[in-house]
Order: structure tokens, then sequence, then C-alpha cells
């Protein structure tokens, strides 16, 4: 992966080059970030165009208070959770969106269907609330440190610490009692 500080050099110098580099360096990250968040492809796909819009959009905006790669996990998390919202308000509760997101999950080829535990820690992590399942898939699957996920949330690293355990107990527990 090529250096940050050089995508941004890139970026000022010759926009549309520097955004072509962007994408080959974070697109393939982003957009698994994201589907594990929305579950569908198409959804995933809508959503990281958006992402990337913005990114392009405001790159010149962009501060250097945080990495580069924490501050497009920012964006992606703003319109996981702008889409998410959105289908709540589409649907009658919270509830309806998780079984819509479980029945999309078993529609996709997302899960390997022969491995009975992996589809139910995939739904078991579509149960979280919102905020635990963001936490644990940053950490778990993207491995970012706490103060990145921390810098992406705008929280205490001790809160996420907390988020993360809980997000880890519940999936537990769902495995095994379901």
């Amino acid at each position: 992966m090529i250096d940050e500080h050089k995508i941004r050099e890139i970026c000022s110098s010759d926009p549309e080059k520097g955004f072509r580099i962007l994408m080959e360096n974070f697109q393939e990250p982003i957009y698994y970030y994201i589907r594990r968040m929305v579950v569908s492809h198409e959804d995933a796909e809508d959503i990281l165009q958006e992402v990337f819009i913005r990114v392009f959009r405001h790159l010149d905006s962009f501060r250097n208070e945080s990495s580069l790669s924490t501050w497009i996990y920012r964006i992606a998390t703003n319109e996981c959770i702008r889409f998410l919202n959105t289908r709540r308000e589409e649907v009658v509760s919270a509830e309806e969106v998780q079984e819509d997101l479980i029945a999309k999950l078993k529609a996709s080829d997302y899960v390997d269907y022969e491995n009975e535990l992996a589809v139910r820690f995939q739904e078991a992590i579509l149960n979280l609330p919102e905020k635990q399942k963001i936490v644990f898939n940053l950490r778990y699957y993207d491995e970012l440190e706490y103060t990145e996920i921390a810098q992406i949330l705008d929280c205490t690293v001790e809160t996420l610490k907390v988020n993360y355990h809980y997000a880890k107990e519940k999936i537990k527990e769902y495995i095994l009692n379901g």
C-alpha cells in the first residue's frame, strides 16, 4: 500500500490520479466493512460509491487529525448508519431490520452455508446493537487498533473496549444458546 502522505500529495497535484490511487488502496477493505454492516452486495456497492464520492469531494478539507484510512472508515461508518436509519424508517421496528438483514445474509453468497457455525456467527453479529456491531467489525475483521476506532467513532478507548467485550459475550451467548 502506498504511503498516505504520498496519496494526499498526488490528490493535490492530480486529483483524478490521486482518486484512482485512493480507490486502489481502500476500495476492497472499505467494501467488506460496509458489506458486513449491510449484508447485501448491491447495498454495499451503492454505499461504497457514496463513500468515495464524499471522500473525493472533501479530500481537500481533510485536516490530518487522523490517518487517511481512519477518515475514510469514519465516512463509511456514517454512510452505513445513515443507510440503516433510512431502512428503519421504512419498516415498523428494529427487529424487522434485523430479520431483513438475516434474510439477506441467508440469500447471499457471503457465507459458506455448509459451515453452520459461520452462519450462526454472522447472525450473531447482525443481532448486535449498532454500536457494538460497528466496534466488533472494526476490531475483529478490520483489525484496527482501539485508538483508530476511537477516532472513527469519536469516543473513548475505554468505551470501545466495553462495547467490544459485550459484543463478544453476546455473540458467544447467541452461538451457544441461539
